[in-house]
């Protein structure tokens, strides 16, 4: 059995420090994605929250925080029972602007578990979808 393994990468019209604003600052991570009470810092614990439902929907901590190069954190929701998972970002500043990666691991494995991957999947596509629309439209 091979690990569930998620990756992603876009390049985006913004400079390494402005990427990374997007992924730890509570309000421009309510444009894309979930909205913290506080800002992502290395060793603190984090939850996010619905921005319409004000639910909570996921939480873990903040293992790793680089400035501007990479964020690693533990990522829990709910339909995972209890599981922990580790969400990478590592940013490069490329020609023209930033190469954003994302690798999310330690995903529940088996049968059972691939439409949880599924939906994973599918949520960071939609997600990282939008954090590609307010940047590039902040720079426009």
């Amino acid at each position: 059995m091979t690990d569930t393994v998620l990756r992603k990468t876009i390049y985006l019209n913004a400079s390494k420090e402005h990427v990374w604003s997007y992924l730890t600052d509570p309000d421009k991570l309510a444009v894309w994605f979930h909205k913290p009470k506080a800002p992502l810092t290395a060793g603190a614990p984090y939850q996010m929250f619905g921005t319409t439902s004000g639910d909570r929907l996921m939480w873990g901590d903040v293992t790793r925080a680089e400035p501007f190069d990479l964020l690693e954190y533990t990522f829990t929701i709910g339909p995972m029972n209890g599981a922990v998972s580790t969400v990478r970002w590592m940013l490069e500043a490329v020609a023209g602007g930033t190469r954003l990666s994302l690798r999310h691991e330690g995903l529940p494995q088996g049968a059972d578990a691939f439409g949880l991957a599924l939906a994973l999947d599918k949520g960071w596509d939609d997600h990282i979808s939008k954090m590609r629309a307010a940047i590039h439209e902040a720079a426009a």
